[in-house]
């Protein structure tokens, strides 16, 4: 391949990267801007990264200082959840930066727990009752099994008893439908309406409508126990990254159009809202996975996830991905150039399309592993991902350009090569059968594999070219210059395999399993095929899928050949 061509080539791929780098994060309309002003309130939990209140770490008061003037020109009021853990000092800061409060009482299954958090919650929204203008005992304490209704009405009516604000409590909407005797303990119903948790997810276009009907619902039940009692919605929001569930797509494109949706929908028909929540919670990530530390309008480092006026990028800082990534290839290139001269400019070419994809993966896979780790174990497994991604990556170069010069069996890369594809398909059979178990709240893990699937594929496309399109080319030990089959490849064959069904049929569960599919969607023959259309229409999902298949078709053909043999 003559210097000329060569370069022609890196310079046309260069071209086409940039093209479609800057076509794909083009600004997008996220829907009409948010009035002027101030947002009504917002949910607030300064847990920075290192504090939790799993582990009792809790919030530091500059710290809470910070980001209530980080919000005093943003929101009239905040909503907190708890009086105690660090909370303490939040009234007193909220009235110097200007704030109201809905002050929240933290209520679990611990009677002692409850008593601290209820006498705290007292004492302070008397003792504030110029910032604290609405109480909350409780935050979705009956969804999550923690104490019966009756027992919660019990620490409701006591603090009305004490306190001169409204009292309410707060909850999925569909609890107070279940529950309708709450609404007449209450002094105004809160309820939660987050259309990406719903058992029956709604995609982001459909959720304002969504948002609308849950309000109309609810006012409908209490219209017949409580006529005219005020409803707030406590939660509503959308998640900027995550894992998909049905038509219900975390980004951050579609977190700006939800809020500015709803905000539009409260606006035109007069509803009190609360937006969960100012800012991403990485401590959540323990409980509900990436999705869960990702609501927030504001990062975990206090940078706006994305704005409330004009159009919205899916990711501002692409440019400095391109450049990254075609940095990375380049360093390629000059490792290759003498190489590559050497060879046909068609099969420099798809050698060059390779690097550049692997470096755009590896590039992306960094970004994203380390956005979305928020502790010490995440980032080293971050870590182990990338450094095995980024040597993966390398033995597949290697082994892409002995092909295509058309150089034989390598026993020593062939090795190498199925000791990290092993590695690579014990981390997905895990991933998998945890997804398919119990995975509301973990995330597909596509983007961890793509340099996997995506060498695998390339090998196949250029062993297929040398080899004039051989469909019995397919076998990994071929793909990978090597004869080193055991009977581990049928297992890991059959593995992959029923991973994909155990995939499919875990989400189906999952789906059917929702208390609320269960009273849409009563019988089995009735629900099937509705948790079926929501599994269906799952892009991440399907993705993932085609990793494992991708995986396993390679190991498949190991099998045949050596029962030939």
């Amino acid at each position: 391949m003559h210097n000329v061509r060569l370069l022609f080539s890196i310079f046309l791929i260069l071209l086409v990267h940039a093209f479609f780098s800057w076509y794909h994060n083009q600004p997008q309309d996220a829907g009409i801007d948010v009035p002027a002003g101030k947002l009504r309130s917002l949910s607030f939990a300064p847990f920075r990264e290192g504090f939790s209140p799993l582990e009792e770490v809790s919030p530091l008061p500059e710290h809470i200082e910070e980001d209530i003037r980080l919000l005093a020109d943003k929101t009239e009021s905040i909503r907190t959840y708890s009086s105690l853990g660090g909370m303490e000092p939040t009234p007193e800061l909220a009235r110097k930066y200007g704030l109201s409060m809905i002050q929240g009482g933290w209520l679990g299954y611990s009677l002692t727990n409850n008593r601290k958090e209820v006498d705290a919650l007292i004492k302070s929204a008397n003792e504030h009752p110029d910032v604290v203008k609405r109480v909350m005992v409780g935050n979705e304490v009956l969804l999550r099994g923690d104490m019966d209704v009756d027992r919660l009405i019990g620490y409701i009516r006591e603090v009305k008893r004490a306190v001169k604000q409204p009292v309410s409590y707060a909850d999925v909407w569909s609890m107070y439908m279940k529950y309708p005797k709450l609404i007449q303990e209450v002094d105004f119903i809160t309820i939660h309406i987050l259309p990406y948790w719903e058992d029956e997810p709604i995609a982001v276009e459909s959720a304002s409508d969504h948002l609308e009907k849950i309000v109309k619902q609810v006012e409908d039940e209490a219209r017949g126990i409580a006529p005219g009692k005020p409803i707030l919605i406590g939660e509503s929001g959308w998640p900027s990254t995550g894992r998909e569930r049905g038509m219900a797509l975390p980004s951050v494109v579609n977190a700006a159009k939800y809020i500015r949706g709803m905000i539009q929908i409260a606006n035109h028909h007069g509803f009190d809202y609360n937006i969960v929540e100012a800012f991403n919670q990485p401590w959540k990530s323990n409980l509900e996975g990436v999705v869960g530390a990702n609501w927030g309008l504001f990062s975990a480092d206090r940078q706006a996830v994305f704005p409330l006026t004009g159009p919205v990028t899916e990711n501002p800082n692409w440019l400095w991905h391109f450049l990254e990534a075609t940095a990375l290839w380049l360093l390629i290139v000059a490792i290759y150039f003498k190489k590559l001269v050497e060879m046909p400019m068609w099969r420099g070419a798809l050698f060059l399309i390779m690097a550049q994809v692997l470096s755009v993966c590896l590039i992306s896979l960094i970004h994203f592993l380390w956005y979305t780790s928020y502790s010490g174990w995440q980032r080293a497994y971050a870590i182990l991902l990338i450094i095995s991604n980024a040597y993966l990556g390398k033995l597949l170069l290697q082994r892409s350009h002995a092909i295509l010069i058309g150089n034989g069996e390598s026993l020593r890369l062939a090795e190498q090569l199925r000791t990290v594809y092993l590695f690579f398909i014990g981390l997905a059979l895990y991933k998998t059968y945890g997804l398919a178990v119990n995975g509301r709240y973990l995330s597909f893990p596509v983007e961890q594999f793509l340099i996997p699937v995506i060498g695998l594929l390339s090998l196949m496309l250029f062993l297929a070219i040398q080899q004039r399109f051989d469909s019995r080319l397919l076998s990994f030990d071929q793909l990978t210059g090597g004869s080193l089959h055991t009977h581990r490849d049928r297992l890991i064959a059959y593995f992959l395999s029923f991973a994909v069904v155990a995939m499919l049929l875990g989400e189906i569960k999952a789906f059917m399993d929702g208390r609320d599919f269960i009273q849409a969607h009563p019988g089995f023959s009735e629900g099937l095929p509705v948790a079926l259309l929501y599994t269906l229409h799952n892009q991440q999902l399907l993705s993932w899928l085609a990793c494992l298949l991708v995986l396993s078709l390679a190991f498949w053909r190991n099998i045949d050949l050596k029962a030939k043999a």
